[in-house]
């Protein structure tokens, strides 16, 4: 049975609350620049992440641990001039948050007044709570982020799936009740065993949004660059690209580097 859409002109985090409710997915892509965050958004996406995935994605690097809290605030200033609609959420970057609570506030503090964005995205559960803590109490919205947390590649080892095993999924199911109790406003669940990631969902009042954690969860994030065909060397069972850029544009600079060659560009109309 279809849900009937309510038309948000913006949305906000009570949106996104109004979302579940409905039981209307939730849409949200990553933005790192203002040409891509004005077509994600003018194409009706409810959510756009600045996600700290501009590391590898736009910086080449092999994790998301070297970009900086200034760098994030550049990516996000870029995205919100680019937006008229979607919510636009800024991932706190490694380093910024985890070991000081006054530093992960003036991070916050700083993302929102330096780049305009709308909330702010950390990774971790218990172990971040007064980090969580400090910056909701400064009227700051948290999205949290439990399951595969990329921030912590080099503690995992790998990006296999998380919390397959009882006592982790225990400790996941737990630390998603606690940030819900403590006052983020959704959850990123990143590849998790669907069932679990359903359990959770259902148990939380506030949205629930996977990564590669299945369908029975209140929306669906993907990174922009991977769902667009953009990059090739990526291909996770998650993933479902829409596009092949990849390949079209290269074959759109071939044929202008052939045109250009052969002197048929410009032609006569593309002339002054």
């Amino acid at each position: 049975m279809s849900v009937a859409k309510k038309q948000y002109k913006r949305i906000t985090v009570k949106s996104l609350t109004e979302m579940k409710s409905h039981g209307e997915k939730i849409s949200m892509l990553t933005a790192y620049d203002y040409t891509m965050a004005k077509i994600i958004d003018s194409a009706g996406i409810d959510v756009l992440l600045v996600g700290d995935s501009a590391s590898n994605v736009m910086a080449g690097h092999e994790t998301t641990l070297p970009i900086t809290l200034d760098q994030m605030i550049y990516h996000a200033s870029s995205v919100v001039r680019g937006v008229e609609r979607a919510l636009v959420v800024v991932d706190l970057p490694f380093g910024s948050y985890q070991s000081d609570p006054k530093e992960a506030l003036r991070s916050a503090i700083r993302i929102m007044k330096e780049s305009g964005g709308h909330s702010v995205k950390l990774e971790g559960g218990r172990e971040v709570k007064e980090s969580i803590k400090r910056i909701l109490h400064a009227g700051i919205p948290v999205m949290g982020h439990l399951g595969l947390t990329p921030q912590s590649i080099y503690k995992f080892g790998t990006y296999t799936v998380r919390a397959k095993e009882e006592a982790e999924a225990e400790k996941l199911i737990e630390d998603a009740q606690a940030l819900e109790r403590w006052g983020c406003f959704a959850l990123v669940l990143e590849k998790v065993p669907a069932a679990l990631a359903q359990k959770v969902a259902e148990q939380l009042t506030i949205p629930v949004i996977g990564i590669g954690a299945g369908s029975g969860v209140d929306g669906q994030v993907l990174v922009s660059h991977d769902m667009f065909g953009m990059t090739h060397e990526f291909n996770p069972r998650f993933l479902r690209r829409y596009l092949n850029l990849y390949e079209d544009m290269g074959n759109a600079v071939g044929q202008y580097v052939k045109d250009v060659k052969s002197v048929d560009f410009p032609n006569d109309e593309e002339q002054y």
